[in-house]
Order: structure tokens, then C-alpha cells, then sequence
């Protein structure tokens, strides 16, 4: 079946940054959106949705409030209209528990009938100056054509298992997995291995720390020298602005990915205070010299997995800075390997619209379009290379928003700023004064 309406937007995927856009554009009567997501529903990260953890973005970092603080859609009318904005009040912290921002996401899509799940987009031809989207309905199997004048990619990332790491092994685990297997590790692993310095590696190792019996042995394995927390002093947070999402653009290819090697610890860190309360844990453990059954060694590279030996996964990591290699063994291997930008399969009948770098990657205009004409094929989280880090932050994702949805209007529409940072990244207007004041 052809559905004969034009839309002007098609965005394919509704996670946090197309559905940021598809609220962001609810309210503009010129667009005819729609957003389609294969899923049965919006479920963030529901394998990592751990008790008590929290946005590491503040609250203002919702769909809407940071491109305009007054849209009904915002976190604090959501709140307002749940009834709970005076415990929100009394409760002081800017940082929202990770359950709440899953459950505000799912109040606006409700509020969005543009909206639409259980919908697979299978294909994507250019025909006669549009897009036809071909997609599936999952439950009920039938065929629906979209013709659409521009396209937005949200599609999002996926678990990342390197290769030498074997995949159909019941025993390994990637962190987006956790809780859906969490009461088995408890009740049958008496030897887990966690693998990675991130935000997720540790909030897994925790959680395991917190709720283990006395008899479960925990490893906690980091390529890095250290467990470093992500940085997060207001200086290092002006990376997050307009001001740097242009500094960043304007460099060279291999510039940028120079830039990208130097700011782990900025987006790839742990939180401060989830670092303390891991080592206040264990500190209690060890009362009296107890033993805490914990092995923590960063410097550790995982070189391979051997999985043959039904008793017992074995793994080889060599400790790098001593360029000593070490074997150890688990019940279970936990991987926090974070995740990859998988191009979707759909893409294929489209190939020759879109723009490559020499990597082939996206080549990413600065209004985050990919295409040859630079307006029909937007992309959102699939522009670290051209665009910096900022690209997966939430923080950041009004601002990329209202500038596609400016770009597609021809007008500003959302106000957007430029200018924020008290830094100067860019020095190039000092370079031609005779004389730089200071």
C-alpha cells in the first residue's frame, strides 16, 4: 500500500534525539513530520535502567527546554502535570534518576501522534524528487510506502562485542544486557569478569558489589592505567557549545580525530561520585582486613577469549605498561566495550545521494545533512568525526535540533546561539591585529 500524502521530514528511529525533534517540531503547523521506530515502544536502555542511577546531563537537557523553555513538553510541565514538581523541588539535584527520564520520553510521545512504533523501515528508493519509504508493520506484517521530501537518520548505535570475542556464548554479556540477566549472574556465577572504564562497566560492577553473596568472586578489568572520572569542571563543559561545535567543524579531517584521541576523559569517564562510593564500599568490606573477593587491575588489555572448557571461560590480558601477560578465569565475561554507528541496511538503494570522506564515513555538512545537496538527508549521532563528542550528548541535542529544524524551515525559527563560551577556541581574529591585547 502507497500512503499518497507528502511528508516534508521522515525521521526513522525514536530515541531521545529524534524524538527531541519530533516534539521540537509538533508545534510548527508548516511541517507534516512523521517518525517511525521499529520497536513496540520507547524503552530507554532498559538492560542498564539500574535503581537510583541518574542522567549525567542535568534536567534542562529534556526534549525541548534548552531550544525553548517554554513548550509544553518539557520536563517541568511533565512533572507539573504528574503531580510530583514540588517533590521534584524539595529534592534538589539536578540530575534526574534514569527511570523518570525514560518515563517523561514516554509522556511525550504521547503527546505526539506523529509518532509511530512497530513499524520496520525496509527500504528507501529516491524517485520523481522524493523519498519513498518502504517499511513493514511488525505485528501485523503489511506494507506501507511514505513519500517523504527529506529524510533524519536516528537510528542510533549498537552494542559493540569485538571480533575476537565470541558472540553466541551464553556466558558473555554485553552491559546493555544486564538486567535481563542479572538474578542468573547472582544465583550461578561464582567467577564474573567485568571488561571496560566506562560510565556502564562500573555502574554493572556496583550494582554486582552491592547485591553478590559472600562466595561471588568480581574481576574488574581496564585497558586504561586508571579509572578515571569523567571530567566535568565547568571550563572542560564549554567543549559542549555552539562555540566549539563550529571550532571543531572548521578543522581538518585529521585534525579532528587528533582533537577526538585527547578527550576521553571528557564523554568515556566514570562519575566522580560513583567512583568514591565503589571505593567507600569496598573500604567497609575490608574491615578488620577482610577479604573483599574483588580483583580491580587496570593496564590490562584483553587479548583473547577461550571459551572451549565448559567449567569456565579463560581469559589472556597482557598488563601493558609491564608488558607482562596474565590469564584469569570467569563463569561469566561482562563486556562494557560501549557502542558502534551501525549503518542501517535501508540505505542501499540511496548510496549515490550521500556524501563520503576519504574513511568512508558520512561526510557531514555543517547543518548535519549527509547528502550531495545538503538538505534532504539529516543525521543525528553520526557526526562524532565532524561534529566532536557533543554529538552524543544530550545536552547538546536542542541545539542540533533547532538547527536542522531552522535549516529545513530557510528561517530561524528557534533561536540559536552562538556565542556561549567565555573561552576563545578559535583565535584566527587575533591573528592579523598588529598587536593582541591582553
Amino acid at each position: 500500500m502507497t500512503n499518497e500524502a507528502v511528508y516534508n521530514v521522515i525521521g526513522i528511529g525514536i530515541g531521545p534525539f529524534n524524538l527531541g525533534l519530533a516534539a521540537l517540531s509538533h508545534p510548527i503547523s508548516e511541517l507534516k513530520t512523521l517518525f517511525l521506530d521499529q520497536r513496540d515502544g520507547f524503552d530507554w536502555h532498559p538492560g542498564l535502567m539500574i535503581d537510583h542511577v541518574t542522567l549525567q546531563t542535568p534536567f534542562l537537557c529534556d526534549c525541548v527546554s534548552m531550544a525553548d523553555p517554554t513548550n509544553p513538553l518539557s520536563l517541568l510541565n511533565y512533572l507539573k502535570e504528574t503531580g510530583r514538581l514540588y517533590k521534584f523541588f524539595i529534592r534538589e539535584d539536578f540530575f534526574i534518576p534514569r527511570k523518570e527520564y525514560n518515563r517523561y520520553c514516554q509522556w511525550v510521545i504521547e503527546q505526539l501522534p506523529q509518532c509511530r512504533f512497530s513499524t520496520q523501515v525496509v527500504d528507501i528508493t529516491y524517485e520523481e524528487g522524493l523519498y519513498h519509504v518502504t517499511t513493514i508493520q511488525t505485528k501485523t506484517k503489511e506494507t506501507t510506502v511514505f513519500k517523504t521530501e527529506r529524510l533524519i537518520l536516528g537510528t542510533g548505535t549498537q552494542p559493540y562485542i569485538p571480533s575476537f570475542i565470541p558472540k553466541d556464548d551464553s556466558r558473555v554479556i554485553h552491559t546493555s544486557s544486564y538486567l535481563y540477566r542479572k538474578d542468573e549472574l547472582l544465583s550461578q556465577g561464582k567467577k564474573i569478569a567485568i571488561i571496560g572504564s566506562g560510565q556502564s562497566s562500573a555502574e554493572v560492577f556496583y550494582d554486582l558489589l552491592q547485591n553478590r553473596n559472600e562466595e561471588t568472586h568480581l574481576g574488574w578489568y581496564s585497558r586504561p592505567d586508571r579509572f578515571f572520572p569523567m571530567e566535568y569542571s565547568k571550563l572542560t563543559l564549554e567543549l559542549t557549545s555552539p562555540d566549539y561545535v563550529e571550532y571543531f567543524y572548521n578543522r581538518s579531517e585529521s585534525a579532528r580525530k587528533t582533537i577526538l584521541s585527547k578527550q576521553q576523559a571528557q564523554f568515556k569517564g566514570i562519575n566522580y561520585d560513583l567512583i568514591n562510593d565503589i571505593y567507600d564500599f569496598i573500604y567497609d568490606l575490608n574491615i578488620d582486613n577482610a577479604d573483599p573477593n574483588l580483583k580491580i587491575i587496570p593496564n590490562s588489555q584483553l587479548n583473547r577469549v577461550d571459551y572451549s572448557n565448559p567449567d569456565f571461560i579463560s581469559l589472556e590480558f597482557t598488563q601493558l605498561e609491564q608488558e607482562v601477560p596474565y590469564d584469569q578465569e570467569a563463569d561469566y565475561l561482562i563486556l562494557g566495550t560501549g557502542y558502534r554507528y551501525h549503518e542501517p541496511a535501508f540505505l542501499k538503494n540511496i548510496q549515490d545521494r550521500i556524501k563520503r570522506d576519504s574513511s568512508g564515513l558520512f561526510d557531514v555538512n555543517r547543518n548535519y545533512s549527509i547528502d550531495h545537496n545538503a538538505g534532504e538527508i539529516y543525521v543525528l549521532h553520526a557526526e562524532v568525526h565532524t561534529h566532536s563528542y557533543i554529538s552524543t550528548d544530550l545536552g547538546m541535542a536542542a541545539y542540533r535540533n533547532s538547527y536542522i529544524i531552522n535549516d529545513i524551515l530557510g528561517r530561524e525559527h528557534y533561536k540559536i546561539e552562538k556565542k556561549i563560551a567565555f573561552q576563545d577556541f578559535d583565535v584566527e581574529k587575533y591573528a592579523d591585529l598588529p598587536t593582541a591585547k591582553i
